[in-house]
């Protein structure tokens, strides 16, 4: 496949990891702890407990936290000084300012705390985001007890912060993330197409194999098992006892897939049409249901607004698609340095009316984000049959609006 030999060997890919690290610690945590008037962030996990935010703070060659890391950082008006306190070092990326044999790590924190006497110290924990819950409450204990008075009254949740950092892409992400998007497209291109599906004798679960194999092959980390769902005359979506697995003439088959490369995500779904002796084209049914899919895409990229929350979005889009006759369903959400990542959540499958918490908060700039929906159309040519015509793709939102990364389907995939 052409992508195989554009992936970059690991050594490569940590030295690109580590340049955009150094350029977000720079350019983007300065301005987040600006935003969220922070004086002092604490970022403390143990190793095989990790906080989902260290990892993302830590340069490319690091694999866990090795047994207690703690990084600190210290707003100095426009500047921030990075520190870690922590048995190993990460030098280039943090200053290290604890000696073990000098004082026990806690103490050490202790210190450092006071002699820059924050006024608001962020630590992670949240009761609405995973993502900015990550320190244990016996970490969280060792810490008050260690800070005392007044220090521990003024610690607060970095919640927004957490989650800011994680949703933010730079300049340099944003630029090599199309790319990303259009392996995982050749993926799928390839995947639906006679060099791996044998109408008959290959089987849906046969693809999805080949699928993860492929992934793994070049050198790419799926974050999920891929799927491979059948959709028929007479076998419809929901149909789950005993459904026919062997790929025929006539089905509608529907794929999801993704991946981690150079600590970015991708999540996307789309659809093949197995043509039956003599079609040269699906069935216009099909092809209407499609076009459904994308007005609602159109509908759902003009609803993201800066500044909106998630569900703000959500009611608003199914308001329109109703209007316009559409029957749909959304559950967007963004996509980053994890799969479901942080920020706001538009949608759930089981949560059309909105999502508390999650889906309040508001879109940024500069943000990626996985379009994910449904459109459901009866389908003439299979006797009034329910169609679900489920799309994924992956979209930014930056300089105040929404592009496709690499483009969405607009055509099926044929296998003859």
């Amino acid at each position: 496949m052409n992508f195989v030999n554009e992936i970059l060997p690991l050594r490569d890919q940590a030295a690109i990891r580590d340049r955009w690290l150094k350029t977000r610690l720079e350019t983007i945590l300065p301005d987040l702890l600006k935003r969220e008037e922070m004086d002092m962030w604490l970022v403390i996990c143990r190793e095989y407990n990790e906080d989902p935010v260290i990892m993302s703070l830590l340069p490319a060659e690091s694999m866990s936290a090795r047994r207690r890391t703690i990084l600190a950082f210290a707003r100095r008006n426009d500047d921030v000084e990075r520190l870690t306190l922590s048995r190993y070092g990460y030098e280039g990326f943090y200053e290290g300012v604890w000696n073990p044999d000098d004082e026990d790590q806690f103490e050490c924190l202790a210190r450092i705390v006071r002699e820059r006497d924050p006024k608001r110290i962020g630590i992670n924990r949240s009761s609405v985001f995973a993502f900015g819950d990550g320190l244990s409450h016996n970490e969280y204990q060792l810490l008050r007890a260690a800070l005392g008075e007044p220090y521990s009254a003024r610690l607060v949740s970095a919640e927004s912060l957490c989650v800011g950092w994680l949703e933010r892409r730079s300049a340099a992400e944003l630029t090599a993330y199309p790319r990303l998007v259009a392996i995982g497209h050749q993926i799928i291109a390839r995947a639906f197409s006679n060099a791996v599906i044998h109408p008959g004798v290959s089987s849906a679960d046969d693809v999805v194999w080949w699928m993860r194999a492929t992934m793994q092959a070049a050198g790419l980390s799926a974050w999920f098992q891929p799927t491979i769902d059948i959709q028929a005359a007479g076998q419809t979506y929901e149909d789950s006892d005993n459904p026919r697995r062997i790929i025929m003439p006539g089905d509608l088959l529907h794929c999801d897939m993704g991946f981690h490369y150079l600590g970015l995500a991708t999540d996307q779904q789309q659809h093949a049409y197995v043509l039956r002796p003599g079609e040269s084209a699906p069935p216009a049914g099909l092809a209407a249901a499609l076009r459904d899919a994308n007005r609602l895409q159109d509908i759902h990229l003009e609803e993201m607004r800066l500044g909106r929350s998630g569900n703000d979005v959500l009611r608003a889009a199914l308001k329109r698609a109703t209007n316009e006759g559409i029957r749909a369903q959304i559950y967007s959400h963004p996509l980053g340095v994890h799969g479901h990542a942080a920020g706001p959540l538009v949608g759930l499958w089981d949560r059309q009316d909105g999502v508390p918490g999650v889906g309040d908060y508001p879109l940024n700039d500069d943000t990626v984000y996985s379009i994910e929906l449904n459109a459901t159309k009866s389908v003439p040519e299979w006797d009034g049959q329910d169609v679900r015509i489920m799309l994924e793709e992956d979209a930014a939102l930056t300089g105040g609006g929404m592009r496709w990364l690499d483009g969405r389907q607009e055509t099926f995939h044929l296998i003859g």
